[in-house]
């Protein structure tokens, strides 16, 4: 069989995350969502997704297909049900489609006419920025449950304190050593060639993916996952990193998401609750205005390829857009749109020409490529956003 996800109705609602990616590849819990599908129905999958994202993401469309809106995260139950659909069959959630087999076109699919199914079990649904961090923990037990059924642990090193160790995994050349790992409040998952370095305080549920580096004398509260290739250290709660970015040094981090390629300078703070207890609002690309979360705890929002300079403060429910490069001294504004160069004393526009060449650089030094796919998405984003950097 052959599967498609889709991007459903959230996308507009998960910028600046979707920018740059289609709403499958965005990181919760231990994998990506597509991971996640993909594990569950041993297929690879395809995507459909905006125009201007197909090269990289492609989407192929063979004559009998199973659509699923990348929103919804699979488990047990609801990978069993796409599975088992037939032709002209759809799977429903409070009047939202999960999934559903065609034999027609996309353009040509009327939902109306196919056989309602409705899912009536547990689910997880990532429809807001802030459910990245806010729904992680039961992303990463729900992975770490997956895994377990698949595989066993490496041996965890004696020189570890260690509580609950039957709730750790670590993968094929991972290194943990003199660290304290508590995995009484949520599972541990060390990735393949992942180091945890000494002096290492981990409280679950926290996810470090493959060739990810935890910093000496780091303290970790869960939910946290750090994607694959990226550096965290200082004090860090709740957050998401998706892979390939850096908060390597001393500071706070927390109820916060960084996109690929993201570097915090060292002592970067970000305020997760505001002075008076009041709920977060964080900017919405949707109304181009302050929306309300329902959180008192929101922090960071950060897109792909964004930085920022030594002692970095950044106010409780900021979001920060794709290729911006923050710096200076106080608080900067609580948006920042793509593509800023600037801080509490005020932006100007970052060209697209200094801004490839940082990221050919950083990409570089991890020996990927900067090609043309990478600055076609990048140069459409610059387009996308002109109407907010009105400085």
């Amino acid at each position: 069989m052959n599967y498609i996800l889709f991007d459903g109705t959230v996308r507009n609602a998960l910028l600046p995350f979707t920018f740059t990616r289609p709403v499958a590849d965005i990181r919760v819990g231990i994998f990506t969502i597509r991971e996640k599908w993909e594990n569950y129905l041993k297929s690879t999958t395809t995507t459909i997704t905006e125009e201007y994202l197909s090269d990289k993401y492609p989407m192929v469309e063979l004559e009998e297909n199973v659509l699923i809106n990348a929103s919804f995260l699979p488990n047990v139950e609801l990978a069993s049900m796409v599975t088992e659909l037939s032709e002209n069959q759809a799977i429903f959630y409070d009047e939202e489609v999960i999934a559903f087999y065609t034999k027609d076109s996309q353009e040509e699919v009327d939902l109306s006419a196919y056989e309602a199914i409705e899912f009536e079990g547990e689910i997880i649904r990532i429809e807001n920025t802030w459910d990245i961090f806010s729904k992680n923990a039961a992303a990463i037990q729900e992975d770490f449950d997956f895994i377990l059924q698949e595989r066993s642990s490496q041996p965890i090193s004696k020189t570890n304190t260690v509580i609950n160790p039957e709730n750790i995994f670590l993968e094929e050349g991972a290194v943990v050593e003199c660290s304290i790992l508590n995995a009484s409040s949520g599972p541990i998952y060390i990735g393949i060639n992942a180091e945890v370095m000494e002096g290492s305080m981990i409280r679950g549920a926290f996810a470090l993916c493959d060739h990810s580096t935890v910093k000496m004398g780091a303290k970790i509260y869960g939910a946290t996952t750090v994607g694959p290739h990226s550096r965290i250290g200082g004090e860090v709660n709740n957050s998401v990193l998706f892979g390939y970015s850096n908060k390597g040094h001393d500071g706070f981090l927390g109820n916060s998401v960084l996109g690929e390629w993201c570097n915090l300078g060292a002592d970067t703070n970000n305020s997760n609750l505001k002075n008076n207890y009041d709920e977060v609002r964080l900017w919405s690309y949707e109304t181009e205005s302050f929306a309300e979360t329902g959180l008192r705890f929101c922090g960071l929002m950060m897109g792909d390829h964004s930085k920022c300079g030594i002692n970095t403060m950044f106010n409780t429910g900021t979001v920060v857009g794709v290729s911006a490069n923050v710096f200076g001294s106080g608080f900067p504004r609580n948006f920042i749109p793509s593509y800023s160069w600037g801080g509490a004393s005020g932006f100007t526009t970052y060209l697209t020409n200094k801004a490839f060449e940082t990221a050919k650089i950083m990409m570089s030094r991890r020996e990927l490529e900067f090609d043309e796919k990478e600055e076609a998405i990048l140069t459409h984003v610059f387009e996308e956003t002109k109407k907010w950097r009105n400085y």
